[in-house]
């Protein structure tokens, strides 16, 4: 299997909990990665904070980009990033994309993520959804994104606030085409 180039982004949606899952599974991951670039919207930073109580997303020995960094090697095609997870992706975020409106290291990676037909995951959480969230999600869907609701699943039976978020995490592993341990229906079941 060859390595992986990923771009994470991470956006002001509530749910900060799904981006440390995520990072700690990357982390998890770094053999099958290549590069791992990271863009923090500054809201994202506020929310972390305040949903998770630290600024642990710096500990990470990950890059991290600014973003209003152009600069940066994802914003163009040639880098040859190969995945973006947007997680968790704000509904401001996902009408951009789906707008094509590139105003920002985020949006603009997305846009070449899904020019070059390359994959964009984008973990959208808002709850309920108004037919403009729809329509942009229909919109991202038609060009080749995908979108990952922050929906858990409780097949698994998790106990902790990390294991709910792990039940979405794990589908995003599974999207990027990552080889690694989740629950699987069917295979991990044993009789009551």
């Amino acid at each position: 299997m060859s390595k992986k180039k990923i771009v994470v982004a991470v956006t002001g949606a509530s749910g900060s909990i799904y981006a440390k899952v995520l990072f700690d599974k990357l982390k998890d991951l770094q053999d099958q990665i290549s590069e791992i670039g990271i863009i923090m919207s500054d809201n994202a930073k506020d929310v972390w904070l305040h949903e998770l109580g630290n600024k642990e997303y710096s500990s990470y020995n990950f890059r991290f980009y600014d973003k209003r960094d152009f600069m940066a090697p994802f914003a163009s095609g040639s880098a040859g990033f190969d995945t973006m997870i947007v997680c968790p992706c704000s509904m401001g975020t996902l009408g951009r994309v789906a707008s094509g409106v590139s105003d920002d290291l985020i949006t603009r990676s997305a846009d070449v993520i899904l020019k070059e037909r390359r994959k964009l995951i984008l973990l959208v959480r808002e709850t309920p959804y108004n037919l403009i969230h729809i329509n942009n999600m229909k919109t991202v869907t038609e060009a080749g994104g995908i979108i990952c609701p922050a929906t858990p699943s409780f097949y698994s039976l998790p106990k902790t606030i990390e294991e709910v978020a792990g039940t979405v995490i794990n589908r995003v592993i599974d999207l990027v085409g990552f080889d690694h341990e989740s629950y699987q229906w069917g295979q991990n079941q044993t009789e009551n």
